[in-house]
């Protein structure tokens, strides 16, 4: 046995360093939250109702918890170097928002609990052992399962019933994009679409390709989340505007602000449920222990405005199962 692990036993050092000193009530907690998010506004709309679900729980910031965070704006060397920064201010546990920051925080750090939320399938992933016993120092909440992808195209075809083609834009370094096209690919024969994937690593990338398959008829556009693809938003929403292409993307930013569809998870919901779960680690709880949760509510917004400048006819049906119309 090495000296370095017969002192680990002799002396028991905990493997979870936040969980020991939880039964010290009268120190001061802190907590980072780590944003890959491209939006920073929606990173601090999100951080908000994070704070805001902590504070409800007890934890006050700067009463008996600090909270730090940090953007890196999609930037993967930004994102290296602010991961470091941060575990090295030795938080009791943090909040990773986005694959790639978890992915960074992982690196960083085997022993600080982190909860991730807008990440998608952490066991194919390779960042829990399973949903049920994640293990290790990782757990938290996806933002969606791939057969949503299926859902997508369905809801847009429903919408435009003339579109017999559609651009599915997606970063092929996302896994989770390649999860998604499986599934969208898989509903497309029996709607009668044929779906065109374009790979793109840039927003110049994305409006090339947006030009060029606006150019015929009968099309359609399913933006795949990732930061890349969410870099500039409006942009995107514009072209597919000026091409009539009906588009949806699972952030409802994007109907919001002129896209035609947003279908997904409530994510203000994800996130107090992620406070929930920091709360939790810190009186005690082992993230080995919290099982990975996926989303039980989810967000459907049309926008009838957007949906009038394409010439776009809503069907009544589908107008009744909105939890929002933007008029």
């Amino acid at each position: 046995m090495k000296r370095r692990e017969f002192i680990v036993l002799l002396g028991g050092a905990p493997a979870w360093p936040s969980a020991a000193k939880a039964q010290r009530p009268d120190r001061m907690r802190r907590v980072g939250v780590f944003s890959g998010l491209p939006n920073e506004a929606l990173g601090q709309i999100f951080f908000k109702t994070f704070k805001e679900r902590l504070e409800a729980l007890g934890w006050v910031d700067g009463r008996n918890v600090r909270l730090s965070y940090r953007w890196a704006s999609g930037d993967p060397g930004r994102i290296r170097d602010l991961a470091s920064e941060m575990v090295g201010t030795n938080p009791d546990a943090m909040l990773a928002i986005t694959t790639p920051a978890l992915s960074a925080l992982r690196l960083q750090t085997p022993l600080i609990p982190l909860v991730f939320v807008n990440v998608s399938d952490p066991v194919d992933g390779g960042f829990v052992e399973s949903m049920a016993r994640p293990g290790g120092n990782i757990t938290g909440f996806t933002s969606f399962e791939y057969s949503i992808g299926g859902k997508w195209l369905a809801l847009l075809k429903e919408a435009a019933p003339s579109m017999i083609r559609v651009l599915v834009i997606l970063n092929p370094q996302n896994y989770t994009s390649r999860g998604l096209l499986r599934t969208i690919e898989a509903a497309s024969p029996s709607l009668g679409v044929r779906v065109e994937a374009a790979a793109v690593g840039n927003v110049r990338e994305i409006e090339s390709k947006i030009e060029a398959f606006g150019q015929k008829p009968g099309g359609g556009v399913i933006l795949l989340p990732d930061p890349v693809t969410q870099i500039d938003q409006q942009q995107t929403i514009e072209l597919a505007l000026k091409y009539h292409l009906p588009g949806l993307h699972q952030s409802r930013f994007f109907a919001a602000h002129g896209g035609l569809m947003s279908y997904g998870a409530d994510f203000p919901e994800l996130y107090r449920q992620a406070a929930s779960y920091v709360e939790r680690i810190l009186k005690g709880e082992k993230p080995a222990d919290l099982p990975v949760q996926n989303p039980t509510k989810f967000e459907f917004v049309i926008n009838l405005k957007t949906a009038k400048a394409l010439g776009i006819e809503v069907p009544q049906t589908l107008l009744a199962r909105a939890d929002e119309v933007i008029e």
